[in-house]
């Protein structure tokens, strides 16, 4: 067999192609041809010589990330225990009002308090209200939910309290009664917007140091990329045309 013709198979395997006689016959033949031996080992090095580069220094910015990094920040104790005793103090007015207790939570109506079926509903909704804040300050993220309903709650009920005192149709201490759940909101809001900037992820809250630390990467050529898709797509190197 011509050396010609082992080198053109040699060429195709070495670049991943199938090669145009079989395997073993061109093995055959490098095993005993000393300058196809040859001419393969030179060929193998040739391509690793093309495809494979030393890799650049990089610097160790390890130290310099990690300090970018933000702490954690600790749970806001605070503000939840102050959710909490706020909750309680609501559930506890609803659950009082819920069982007939005086707590002034009745209409005044010509002189008289209004009972019944509408008392038992507002303390119903007190109920789940406070209900609702002790879940939230035992769940936090929870607050987020419960927000948009209440805070139309409490604009409404500021509304219709102001209009009630102006034509002396509420007590003082229905009006007091209604301190908790605004206390309750406010602190609502406190707790989704502190939870709210942890429930993003860490690399919105972080420097990435991408403009400090550009001038600290090199730039790394991959132009020997691009040579790696040419060359696999090469001819054989001894695959030529007759004249």
């Amino acid at each position: 067999m011509r050396c010609e013709t082992v080198r053109e198979a040699l060429s195709a395997r070495i670049d991943g192609e199938p090669e145009p006689i079989r395997a073993a016959v061109v093995d055959r033949h490098v095993v005993g041809c000393a300058g196809c031996r040859d001419w393969y080992r030179r060929a193998e090095e040739l391509r690793r010589a093309t495809i494979l580069h030393p890799a650049p220094a990089v610097p160790d910015l390890t130290a310099r990330i990690m300090a970018a990094v933000p702490e954690e920040r600790r749970e806001p104790v605070g503000l939840r225990a102050a959710l909490g005793v706020v909750a309680v103090a609501q559930t506890s007015l609803a659950l009082a009002q819920l069982f007939g207790a005086d707590t002034g939570m009745g209409h005044a109506a010509h002189g008289a308090f209004m009972m019944g079926h509408m008392s038992h509903e507002s303390a119903a909704w007190n109920l789940a209200i406070g209900i609702g804040l002790v879940w939230a300050a035992l769940r936090t993220r929870t607050a987020a939910g419960q927000l948009p309903m209440l805070s139309v709650f409490v604009g409404v009920l500021t509304g219709v309290s102001l209009l009630d005192i102006t034509r002396g149709d509420v007590t003082a201490a229905r009006l007091i009664s209604h301190v908790p759940v605004l206390l309750g909101v406010a602190l609502l809001y406190l707790v989704y917007r502190r939870h709210r900037d942890d429930d993003r992820p860490i690399g919105d809250r972080m420097d990435t140091g991408r403009e400090r630390f550009a001038d600290e990467v090199p730039d790394i050529d991959v132009a020997h990329e691009d040579s790696i898709v040419r060359f696999r797509h090469r001819r054989p190197a001894s695959r030529h045309r007759a004249a």
